[in-house]
């Protein structure tokens, strides 16, 4: 039985991630991250790119925190590309080190998305988030290489749905796909969209996507304003960490 979605019967969706970055551009989104592993509850979940790990650690902390039996695999070279720019060693030793704390249940794969293909299950993964390069032939063929691996209740994430710039192609690919099924885009944090391809998505999440199609501006509302939230404590965060910065800031604030 369906039933409208309602943000006060979540546990998650208004606790901090433990991994929060004030450069990601993935940071508004983690409340939204945490949410849907709430209420997909995924066995498998798969991330193709990346990069610092504020989404990645997100999912793992819904997983670690709701105690799910959830397998987590997060695909990357952490070497950059044209997109995401290129970046040293340090990037991924610091994921990794972050990492640690959720093992046993989730596991980097340093390869390319290709390579990574033949190491999991056809028809088993419950939520892929797509962010690798974001040209529109290369996002196409992450979905359309990705896809078979799709379980029967599998979900996909687009990230950077409403960027226009930099020969950013998942604006097109998403306007092509997302009328084929149930679907909702988010369009602050530069966007994302949500994408329940499996023809048996829990119910759960149908509900979430009705009420978010029924109601919009509500909703985009609701979680552009927790994510802008994260990314104030993230700045915070950073802050608390720059001793030098935090002195130069009160004496001016004294002036």
């Amino acid at each position: 039985m369906s039933s409208a979605f309602n943000p006060l019967d979540s546990q998650l969706l208004f606790t901090l991630p433990r991994c929060m970055h004030k450069k990601s551009d993935w940071t508004e989104h983690t409340p939204f991250a945490m949410f849907l592993v709430e209420i997909l509850r995924p066995r498998l979940l798969v991330e193709l790119g990346t990069q610092r790990g504020v989404s990645y650690l997100a999912f793992c902390h819904g997983v670690e925190t709701l105690k799910l039996e959830t397998r987590c695999y997060a695909v990357y070279t952490w070497k950059g590309d044209a997109h995401a720019g290129q970046y040293d060693e340090s990037i991924y030793r610091e994921l990794a080190e972050r990492h640690r704390r959720y093992e046993p249940f989730p596991s980097l794969l340093r390869m390319t998305f290709d390579e990574a293909l033949p190491k999991i299950p056809g028809a088993s993964v419950d939520l892929l988030h797509i962010d690798g390069l974001h040209y529109y032939d290369a996002v196409k063929k992450d979905f359309d290489t990705w896809r078979p691996k799709l379980s029967d209740r599998g979900v996909v994430l687009f990230h950077d749905t409403v960027e226009m710039e930099r020969d950013f192609g998942v604006h097109q690919l998403w306007r092509e796909l997302s009328p084929q099924f149930p679907s909702f885009n988010f369009e602050h944090g530069h966007g994302l969209g949500i994408l329940a391809v499996g023809p048996h998505v829990p119910q759960s999440l149908l509900d979430f996507l009705a009420t978010a199609n029924a109601r919009p501006a509500a909703v985009r509302a609701l979680f552009s304003a927790l994510g802008r939230r994260v990314l104030l404590e993230s700045s915070k965060e950073w802050l608390d960490r720059q001793p030098a910065v935090v002195r130069a800031l009160t004496a001016i604030k004294r002036r």
